[in-house]
């Protein structure tokens, strides 16, 4: 069969395509905004957003209007190629409008979306941290930038998510459309390896020193990183030889959080609240994969704080390289760790209650590596490649066989 992936970047679909290609001898299309070329047997078009939102538009409207760009944009790009492309399945990543107008090329044909979230004004990401009351106008948009995902929900075949977590978000009518499938962890990559004399490229770090990994796409309150900087404080104040390894950029990629604040970033907002040792924390920016595996590796605590939104992929991979990981104890965090079993959770906002924790594992870190081994064996048993793969696949292809029925 062909199937045809829209999304802006291969992302979540990338290991999906390689694996239908492989194992199944199918034939994937990428249609993507970014990265166009063909590899591991997908070939790849790329689609442009014509044009941007303008001062004129409704604040509330700007994220549909730019799903309706995307849409367009994938429609555009698609138009030309449609007596070649003819998929038997399409899946897109709900939000962009990646699938929209797909009907009118590809009529007939079934459609999948992977729905990552489906944000609430109330009891949600928006006012979550109790610190920041949620502006009105942030309130009406929430309301009204699901949207897209709701047109996605109504037209598509079926759909998919990583976690029941994030299924019980979205509207309960559409609940039986959507499954849970995990996204998948190369296991054979994300796994603890030897790190001669604890190097990490010009960095070395003696035997008896305490490291402490955190591990974001940006500095941000969605992510508890003020929290995780208190947290620090009072680890290197209780036990002086430890270092923090920290990998991530200043950006804001969940909430409003410049909406609330002076500084030009959230992570200069937390720095400044309090007095930091900075000879204590080595800020890397974003890493590739192979320097992030080694921090892992280097690991003797890792903390992961989120709020309720969708967990890191950053998470799965430290529980995959058999980090003790101290994990917030928040919805979506409990899905994956057990407490005690195969890691470590405390409430999001206990700042003695984390570093308490912390201070435990550091005194001792060996002790604790049983429960790094035991989250690599969940990871393998629910989450690794060789088992996500194959639940996703037939999927796909029972999908695609119930509309031939039809």
């Amino acid at each position: 069969m062909h199937f045809l992936f829209v999304h802006v970047a291969p992302g979540q679909f990338e290991h999906i395509a390689k694996y239908l290609v492989r194992e199944g001898g199918h034939r994937c299309t990428f249609v993507c905004e970014a990265r166009p070329g063909t590899g591991g047997g997908v070939t790849s078009l790329r689609y442009r957003v014509y044009g941007t939102t303008s001062r004129k538009s409704h604040y509330y409207a700007k994220p549909f209007e730019e799903a309706v760009r995307h849409a367009a944009g994938v429609y555009k790009a698609t138009k030309p190629l449609r007596n070649g492309l003819r998929p038997d399945l399409i899946i897109g990543y709900s939000g962009y409008g990646s699938t929209l107008f797909l009907p009118e090329l590809f009529p007939g044909t079934p459609i999948i979306n992977y729905f990552e979230f489906f944000l609430h004004p109330h009891h949600s990401v928006l006012d979550f941290r109790p610190e920041w009351v949620p502006f009105e106008r942030n309130l009406l948009r929430a309301r009204a930038r699901n949207a897209m995902i709701l047109l996605d929900l109504e037209n598509c075949t079926a759909g998919y998510t990583p976690t029941e977590f994030q299924r019980t978000q979205f509207p309960q009518a559409y609940g039986p459309k959507i499954r849970v499938i995990p996204d998948g962890v190369d296991t054979d990559f994300w796994r603890r390896q030897i790190v001669p004399g604890r190097r990490l490229g010009r960095l070395r770090f003696e035997q008896d020193t305490r490291i402490v990994t955190y591990a974001t796409r940006g500095f941000e309150s969605a992510r508890g990183f003020d929290i995780f900087l208190k947290v620090a404080k009072r680890i290197y104040e209780a036990e002086p030889n430890v270092v923090f390894l920290v990998a991530g950029d200043e950006g804001v990629y969940y909430g409003h959080d410049l909406q609330y604040i002076r500084e030009k970033s959230f992570f200069r907002h937390a720095w400044n609240q309090e007095k930091y040792d900075l000879r204590r924390f080595r800020f890397l920016g974003q890493v590739s994969r192979k320097t992030l595996a080694r921090i892992f590796s280097l690991s003797d605590l890792h903390i992961y704080l989120t709020i309720p939104c969708p967990v890191s992929w950053s998470l799965l991979e430290a529980l995959a390289s058999e980090c003790t990981v101290l994990g917030s104890d928040t919805e979506p965090t409990r899905e994956i760790i057990r407490d005690n079993q195969n890691g470590l959770l405390s409430d999001f906002f206990d700042i003695d209650g984390l570093a308490r924790r912390a201070l435990q594992v550091l005194k001792d870190p060996a002790a604790y590596r049983k429960l790094g081994r035991a989250a690599r064996t969940g990871i393998q048993e629910k989450h690794s490649l060789p088992v996500t793969m194959p639940r996703t696949a037939s999927f796909f292809e029972e999908v695609a066989h119930a509309t031939e029925e039809r």
